[in-house]
């Protein structure tokens, strides 16, 4: 997971703020962070509510109000962020970073597109950081084998998505063959529709074949949909004992380039060249 740690600019001042926003050491840095976590809460429930028809049209300025200030609040801790760090664009274009601005950029947006505040709940997403303020760090260790284990078999899944696509053209003209404008399979890409729908066994309902021929064929698909849900599944899963195996062997995977683990006495990756021991800068961007 990417990290908002770096080191503190010149100043008292700057320094002060850094260690209360980025670390969790002292009582009033914890404070910020809780604090934090409660207002983005509150402003993800403020967006819920507004959706909700009745309850906006009671309590309309209300919510808006409420709005308006969470998001006024995240853009000057934002831009505060910025202020604190040495190398700023290492906090912006971080996980958390890119997470905290499109947790504000919606607000504004909405000036000019309607309904688009709703995508405001994205800041849910922020709420990631109480992992770091309750000092949760095995759970960043499984988040970083998953992050691994997903990167090593990304090849895998999109060439198994490829297949599955070609498949899917391939039911789809069958089916559009087999039952026709009849039974609604009116076009290979209608007809596709279905195919997808019946591969991943969702199985809504609203097309479905009517020809014995047609109910035959649409049966093996069923069939077919649950063995191609198990293949990645299995891919990921074997991934993520490889990671696991990794790093119980203390095996270091570069985070960065993911092309193999580092030598034990390797100090940089001897593939792109990332320092390799130091946990403090084992990311290109800052930690949180």
């Amino acid at each position: 997971m990417s990290r908002e740690r770096d080191k503190p600019t010149e100043g008292a001042f700057r320094q002060r703020l850094y260690e209360i926003i980025f670390r969790t050491d002292d009582p009033l840095s914890k404070g910020f962070d809780i604090a934090l976590l409660i207002a983005i809460a509150l402003s993800v429930v403020v967006v819920m509510l507004e959706s909700v028809a009745d309850f906006r049209k009671a309590h309309g300025p209300l919510l808006q109000t409420a709005e308006w200030f969470f998001t006024v609040l995240f853009t000057l801790e934002y831009f505060i962020r910025i202020y604190c760090v040495r190398k700023p664009s290492r906090y912006i274009f971080s996980f958390f970073g890119l997470i905290d601005l499109l947790s504000i950029i919606p607000t504004y947006l909405s000036l000019f597109i309607a309904g688009s505040h709703y995508l405001l709940v994205i800041r849910v997403m922020r709420l990631l950081r109480v992992f770091r303020v309750l000092k949760m760090t095995r759970f960043l260790g499984e988040a970083e084998t998953l992050k691994t284990a997903i990167a090593q078999s990304s090849h895998k899944i999109i060439i198994f998505v490829g297949t599955v696509l070609s498949v899917a053209v391939i039911i789809a003209s069958i089916m559009h063959l087999v039952e026709g404008a009849d039974s609604d399979f009116t076009s290979i890409p209608r007809s596709m529709y279905w195919a997808i729908v019946t591969l991943t066994t969702v199985g809504y309902g609203d097309i479905a074949p009517a020809t014995v021929a047609g109910q035959a064929f649409a049966a093996f698909v069923m069939i077919l949909g649950y063995g191609i849900i198990a293949v990645p599944t299995g891919i990921v899963s074997a991934e993520i004992v490889k990671a696991s195996h990794r790093k119980e062997a203390g095996e270091h995977i570069c985070t960065l380039c993911i092309s193999g683990k580092h030598d034990e006495d390797a100090v940089f990756c001897k593939h792109c060249g990332r320092p390799a021991k130091t946990k403090a800068r084992d990311a290109d961007t800052p930690k949180d």
